[in-house]
C-alpha cells in the first residue's frame, strides 16, 4: 500500500450537502460542503460588505464544512467542483432605496438579503476591488489569525508590486514588514506570540502609497509566489493568493 494521503475513513452517514442546507437544484445540491467553499465565500463576502454576514453563505457553510469534517467525508483542505471550477459570488445592488445582496455557489444563489435602511455602497456603478483592499479582506477573514510565514511574506511582497507598479517598495511596506515577521516567527515558539497576517494587513491600503483594481494577471502572480514558497505547493484557504483570486473574479463579472 502506497504510504501517500491516508485513506478516507468510510463512515455509514452521507456528508452535509449543499440541497441539505440551500435551496438549491441541480449538481450542486448533490455536493458535501466543503472548508475549502466557506473560506472562499467568506473571503468574498469580506471583499464586498466589509464584514462576513451574520447568518450569511459563508456561516452556514462553514458549519455545514465543519460537521463533514469531524466525521471525516472530507479533507479540511477541500473544497467541492463547483468552487474549484465556477467560483462563488457575492453581488450587491439598490433596487428602489433597498440594498439587495445575493450570494452564490457554481452560479446558484445560495443567499439573497434585503435590508431597506442601508443604501448599496456602489449604486449604479461598478466597483473594482483594488490590492490594498483584498489584502485587508485577508486580514479580517478567520485567517487573519495565521502567523506569517515565507510563503505570505512572498504573496504580500508580489501584492505590494503590483500595486505600486513597481519593483521598488518601500522598506517600511507591507511586504517588509511581512518579511520581517516571517523571519521573526521562526525564532518564537508560541503561536500566540508571532506576528498575525492581520497585524500587518488590516491597513492595508492606507498603507500602499498607490493601488490599482486586481486583475487576473496580478492574482497569478501572487498565487505563483505563494505556492513557491509551500512544501506542498498549494495556497492558504482563505488567504493572501485566495482573496486576491477572489477578488479577481469579481472584479471580471462586475
Amino acid at each position: 500500500m502506497s504510504q501517500g494521503q491516508p485513506r478516507r475513513p468510510q463512515y455509514d452517514q452521507d456528508p452535509v450537502k449543499y440541497g441539505d442546507v440551500f435551496d438549491v437544484q441541480g449538481n450542486l445540491a448533490s455536493e458535501p460542503v466543503a472548508p475549502g467553499d466557506a473560506a472562499t465565500m467568506q473571503s468574498a463576502e469580506n471583499l464586498i460588505l466589509g464584514q462576513t454576514q451574520r447568518g450569511g453563505a459563508a456561516s452556514v457553510m462553514q458549519s455545514a464544512a465543519n460537521v463533514n469534517v469531524r466525521a471525516g467525508l472530507v479533507y479540511p483542505d477541500d473544497a467541492s467542483r463547483a468552487v474549484r471550477e465556477e467560483g462563488v459570488t457575492v453581488t450587491e445592488s439598490n433596487i428602489g432605496g433597498t440594498r439587495v445582496v445575493t450570494e452564490r455557489v457554481g452560479g446558484e444563489i445560495v443567499g439573497q438579503h434585503l435590508d431597506p435602511r442601508v443604501p448599496a455602497a456602489y449604486p449604479g456603478s461598478a466597483y473594482d476591488i483594488t490590492i490594498g483592499e483584498a489584502l485587508e479582506a485577508t486580514a479580517y477573514s478567520a485567517t487573519g489569525d495565521k502567523p506569517i510565514d515565507q510563503s505570505d511574506a512572498a504573496a504580500i511582497k508580489a501584492a505590494e508590486v503590483r500595486a505600486l507598479r513597481s519593483i521598488e517598495t518601500p522598506s517600511t511596506g507591507i511586504g517588509a514588514q511581512a518579511q520581517s515577521a516571517a523571519d521573526l516567527n521562526t525564532r518564537v515558539l508560541s503561536d500566540e506570540s508571532k506576528t498575525k497576517l492581520s497585524d500587518v494587513l488590516a491597513d492595508a491600503s492606507v498603507q500602499l502609497p498607490r493601488d490599482k483594481p486586481v486583475t487576473r494577471n496580478d492574482a497569478e502572480g501572487v498565487i505563483a509566489a505563494e505556492i513557491r514558497n509551500k512544501p506542498d505547493m498549494r495556497t492558504t484557504l482563505g488567504g493572501v493568493a485566495a482573496s486576491m483570486a477572489a477578488a479577481a473574479r469579481l472584479n471580471e463579472r462586475s
